[in-house]
């Protein structure tokens, strides 16, 4: 039960980080909003590292291959959400992140030593970008070309964290609060003086603009890396999934709550066609059939 409660959490919280894009990127550009999550997660990351006394590595080829694998996990996608924000809300961005599984179906299928695609999964595949097909439908209609570059965004980051994943593997034998906390120092050192020299300095003169930089740092990045790396040996990948279901229901209540988006009939159809592709992807939707016909 305790191990369930933190996945709603983790879902939850993931689904707040894009409330607080939305308000970040009031004030700063969103590769600010990247080089403060990642520059705040990874101080958060080394001071558990130390508090906990877990090893650190020393092989300098090892930072330099994690520093670029943060480049790519966090630096580029933490940028690309804030940056399609300005067009779309935060729920649909969150019903476009949770195709993160779906596409990485896709790179897993191609990847060398990859996990090939089965029928059932090709279908969930086909579900997904359906969902996205019905979330791009209204900018289709009134031909607007910047919500569909946001989506397009969205979906770019999706492929950045599928992409992430399959490399992800190779680094199993590294401690995981070492690991993150190496690899967002690489994102950080990246991306703030990119930040520098595209945006310039950061005037920040909200309260809530630094609240939102703590919160989507500390806890929607640097907390949840931690509870995620305990709980996943013991849940399993496929109740973990769940989070994906979560987080956009959140940024959708959330949104509504706090920015006063609307939700839209495509959100529900979108989001609706996109679980049913997860659902088919872990395996949830074909065993629910089997124990149907057998009962």
């Amino acid at each position: 039960m305790r191990d369930w409660l933190l996945i709603v959490l983790l879902g939850a919280i993931w689904g707040s980080s894009f409330i607080f894009n939305t308000v970040l990127i009031r004030e700063i550009g969103p590769l600010w909003v990247s080089g403060l999550r990642v520059g705040i997660a990874a101080l958060g990351c080394w001071s558990f590292l130390f508090a906990l006394r877990k090893p650190i590595p020393r092989d300098a080829g090892l930072w330099v291959q994690l520093s670029l694998l943060g480049l790519l996990a966090y630096a580029i996608p933490f940028s690309l959400f804030p940056l399609a924000q300005a067009d779309v809300a935060s729920g649909v961005a969150a019903i476009v992140n949770a195709l993160t599984p779906i596409t990485t179906v896709i790179v897993s299928h191609f990847w060398f030593d990859g996990e090939r695609a089965t029928r059932t999964k090709s279908l969930g595949v086909i579900a997904g970008f359906s969902g996205v097909a019905i979330l791009a439908s209204p900018a289709l209609a009134a031909d607007s070309n910047s919500q569909l570059w946001a989506i397009g965004a969205c979906l770019l980051a999706t492929v950045c964290y599928a992409v992430s994943l399959n490399i992800t593997r190779s680094y199993k034998h590294i401690e995981p609060t070492a690991f993150a906390a190496i690899a967002l120092t690489g994102a950080a050192v990246a991306t703030v003086p990119l930040a520098f020299f595209v945006e310039g300095a950061p005037a920040i003169t909200r309260p809530e603009t630094w609240g939102a930089a703590l919160s989507i740092g500390l806890i929607a990045t640097a907390f949840t890396f931690q509870v995620m790396y305990r709980i996943l040996p013991r849940v399993g990948a496929t109740n973990f999934s769940a989070t994906t279901f979560i987080a956009p229901v959140s940024a959708m209540i959330l949104g509504m709550s706090f920015l006063g988006e609307a939700i839209q009939p495509t959100h529900i159809f979108g989001m609706a066609a996109i679980f049913l592709g997860l659902l088919l992807i872990d395996g949830r939707f074909p065993r629910w059939l089997r124990q149907r016909r057998a009962a």
